[in-house]
């Protein structure tokens, strides 16, 4: 197994522990406790006031991240379609949708002047899980274009 195969794979356990780590710690006033939020626990708020809301982020932040990972690996373990590899770049995009949703709403908390919000090392984590995907799937792309380019 190669070592871009490896960081691939490793991802199907780091993604699941960054849904399950705090992204951000929201507060109202700077008297109250800092409440964390998690992938998951914003999905489940959501889930209870606009279903239609969480499922878009569950696409965008769990299936697409994921099915990027699998597809990746058919890539680099020979068994995915040759139709379906364009794809992947697509897959990328979605999963990449996700942190710049995330980054909207923390720079609109910290512009109304209301509460407060730190960063949560869960951020950093996901943030690192999809740059690393992203950044495989590069890699990956262009090292099957030059054995491509080697054959002709």
């Amino acid at each position: 197994m190669t070592i871009l195969r490896l960081l691939n794979l490793s991802l199907l356990i780091l993604f699941p522990i960054a849904w399950l780590a705090p992204l951000l710690r929201a507060g109202i006033l700077p008297i109250f406790s800092m409440k964390e939020i998690s992938v998951l626990s914003g999905i489940q708020s959501l889930w209870s006031s606009d279903i239609f809301l969480a499922l878009i982020v569950v696409v965008f932040a769990l299936i697409a991240p994921i099915a990027k990972v699998i597809a990746l690996e058919g890539l680099l373990s020979d068994w995915l379609p040759a139709g379906l590899k364009p794809y992947l770049f697509h897959l990328a995009r979605l999963a990449m949708a996700d942190i710049f949703l995330i980054a909207i709403y923390i720079t609109l908390a910290k512009g109304l002047g209301i509460g407060r919000v730190d960063v949560g090392w869960g951020l950093y984590l996901f943030t690192g899980c999809v740059f690393a995907s992203l950044g495989l799937s590069l890699f990956a792309h262009r090292k099957q274009s030059r054995l491509i380019a080697g054959a002709d």
